[in-house]
């Protein structure tokens, strides 16, 4: 064979899913774990709390999230190499004044960032965390948490009144806030998994009665509602925020919701040689939930 003939041998077998030899195309989502809402602290200014920042999310399949939320390119990877799959935990929620990011989920060399934790109704502490989404802000005039480029966007901030802003999400910023919790941001869909599923919804803002008592809704993509008492979690394995806390009239302390674990999706259009971790396969399809490697 000629060498412009052995060239277009090598262009319709990248074309076809499979490079040079020994290589495999691989399509992938990876979403990371959520950040987890604010608490509602019980001591000192005991009204709505943040809600979580969804964790970034990242796919050759579908617009990455955040701007300039542009379709990733296919990694290119050896056939007889095992690649490690570590799918992040979302951020546990607390009583506490700490505000809880979740954890990186990762493929290869495709890291996804975990989403910020949602600000706590406590001065000084108010403002969400920055991180796949960011954090929506809480009562005490918190602002919001900064996204990451391609993974996610900012959350929402809290001006006046006593309810907390939206996580934000994949698709989208979490909603300002005033006298009610509002709204987490949206996700982002996807069909790599054969059907469309959205991914990485921000937490609901959480509220307080004497300021009007309303609450954020989770985004949709799995985020966690916010609430007058303990924050809603987050889905598992969709990458949503965790609502933050509330109150009514009473200063008692409330947990935030813990933000929703990550995933990772992986299609080469071949059925691999071995897994861990025990994916589920649906054709070349295969799903993560859990940590484990892939060897092609």
């Amino acid at each position: 064979m000629d060498r412009s003939r052995q060239f277009e041998s090598v262009v319709v077998q990248i074309l076809a899913g499979v490079g040079a030899p020994g290589a495999i195309l691989v399509n992938y989502l990876v979403v990371a774990g959520g950040g987890a809402g604010g608490a509602s602290d019980g001591t000192s200014g005991y009204a709505g709390a943040g809600g979580g920042g969804a964790g970034g999310f990242r796919s050759t399949v579908t617009a990455s999230g955040g701007t300039p939320g542009t379709v990733e390119s296919q990694l290119v990877l050896a056939s007889g190499v095992a690649y490690t799959v570590t799918v992040g935990a979302g951020g546990v929620g607390t009583t506490s004044n700490t505000k809880v990011n979740g954890n990186n989920s990762v493929f290869d060399t495709i890291t996804a960032t975990a989403g910020g934790g949602g600000g706590v109704s406590s001065p000084g502490t108010s403002n969400g965390n920055s991180g796949g989404s960011g954090g929506g802000g809480a009562y005490s005039n918190g602002t919001g948490g900064s996204g990451t480029a391609n993974q996610g966007f900012a959350g929402g901030t809290t001006t006046t009144g006593g309810g907390g802003a939206g996580g934000g999400g994949a698709g989208a910023v979490g909603s300002n806030a005033t006298t009610a919790g509002t709204n987490g941001g949206v996700g982002v869909a996807t069909s790599i998994s054969g059907s469309s599923v959205f991914y990485g919804g921000g937490g609901g803002g959480g509220g307080y009665t004497p300021a009007g008592g309303g609450v954020g809704s989770g985004g949709n993509g799995g985020g966690g509602a916010g609430s007058l008492s303990t924050g809603g979690n987050g889905t598992a394995n969709r990458g949503g925020g965790g609502g933050g806390a509330g109150n009514t009239d009473t200063p008692s302390a409330a947990a935030g919701g813990s933000g929703g674990s990550g995933v990772v999706i992986i299609d080469a259009g071949v059925v691999a040689a071995s897994t861990t971790g025990s994916p589920t396969l649906s054709g070349t399809i295969y799903t993560f939930t859990g940590s484990g490697t892939i060897t092609f």
